[in-house]
């Protein structure tokens, strides 16, 4: 495989640039930033993007944590586009990606770092997350995609038990908690801020692995997430956002001609999805998506010849998971959405 070529990135003081999106998410942001500053690995700096919060969240920020470099976007701009902004104002080697709810144990940085460090060709490393209610639930052990373009966090929905802590390959890293070589983002063009929020870390995912780079899976690296805290599980506008998301997805990165061979296979799970929308009382939403998504393919058409290519169609097949059962992945599904349910009532 050809390594990727990237110009190495300018000094920084720090080493991580720890990038956290904020939107009304107060209660969880504080104690967040605490496990931050409580990690073993302490070479880095921390950036809170706030988008337009109407909670006490700037005001804690710097009451609390006056240390922390905040920025301040007028409107709701969208997880994508605050991570960007993120990113492109550190210098920083790598970046940590963080939801404002997660919470970090102590040694998780130092060894996303460490496993980043070991080979030159990894542009992103995923970290072990779990739910924070029940904390021995699965939310993901990096992400993967299917061949009928679906993409899913790794054992979901199981329960942790202890293992191996050696880091293994993995297609990609789950954006609430993903540590990313810089010099990769800014290769592929950083987050897609079109997405807005979903899917956006498996297009990350996608555009690093056509580039030439490659992920890693950090088991020992454990991140707790308060999932949906923030836009909550089954709501219409995350429906949306999923259906529409998920066929950006498939356009910009599906390899050719093996997108015309799967298409049946990956049209049979749209209706399955669908379906199942109109089950549980979000179908419109989930209808709605997918009708924005096909009006605005062209421009996702239009994103796709922009890519970095580096891999073949044939090598990037090899890439994706074999297809699973729908009943294997809706159990998945609704051990997390049930769980979260109960939580939040």
């Amino acid at each position: 495989m050809q390594t990727p070529q990237a110009s190495p990135p300018a000094p920084a003081a720090y080493q991580v640039a720890v990038v956290i999106t904020n939107w009304n998410g107060c209660h969880y942001l504080e104690r967040c930033l605490r496990s931050i500053f409580a990690q073993d690995f302490q070479d880095f700096r921390v950036y809170v993007i706030d988008n337009a919060s109407s909670d006490d969240s700037v005001a804690m920020v710097r009451r609390c944590f006056p240390q922390i470099q905040l920025l301040q976007n007028e409107s709701n701009l969208g997880l994508c586009a605050a991570n960007n902004r993120g990113i492109l104002t550190t210098q920083a080697e790598f970046v940590l990606i963080l939801n404002n709810d997660t919470e970090l144990e102590p040694d998780c940085l130092g060894q996303l770092v460490a496993a980043l460090q070991a080979d030159p060709r990894l542009g992103m490393a995923a970290s072990k997350m779990l739910l924070t209610h029940p904390r021995d639930m699965v939310e993901s052990a990096g992400i993967t995609v299917d061949r009928a373009g679906i993409a899913w966090g790794l054992e979901s929905g199981t329960f942790h038990t202890p293992g191996p802590t050696t880091p293994e390959p993995v297609f990609g890293a789950c954006g609430g908690a993903a540590l990313y070589r810089r010099a990769m983002l800014l290769e592929i063009g950083l987050f897609d801020e079109d997405f807005f929020v979903y899917f956006e870390d498996a297009d990350v995912a996608w555009r690093g692995q056509w580039a030439g780079w490659q992920g890693v899976y950090v088991p020992g690296a454990v991140t707790y997430h308060a999932h949906s805290a923030t836009i909550k599980e089954g709501s219409p506008f995350k429906t949306r956002l999923l259906g529409r998301n998920k066929l950006w997805l498939i356009c910009k990165s599906y390899p050719w001609p093996y997108l015309l061979w799967y298409s049946p296979l990956i049209l049979g799970y749209e209706l399955m999805s669908i379906g199942f929308a109109l089950t549980t009382r979000r179908g419109l939403p989930a209808l709605k998506g997918r009708w924005e998504a096909l009006r605005t393919l062209g421009r996702m058409l239009a994103k796709r010849r922009q890519m970095v290519r580096r891999v073949s169609a044939r090598t990037m097949m090899s890439r994706l998971q074999p297809v699973e059962n729908p009943l294997t992945l809706l159990r998945r599904h609704l051990a997390i959405a049930n769980t979260v349910s109960h939580q939040y009532k």
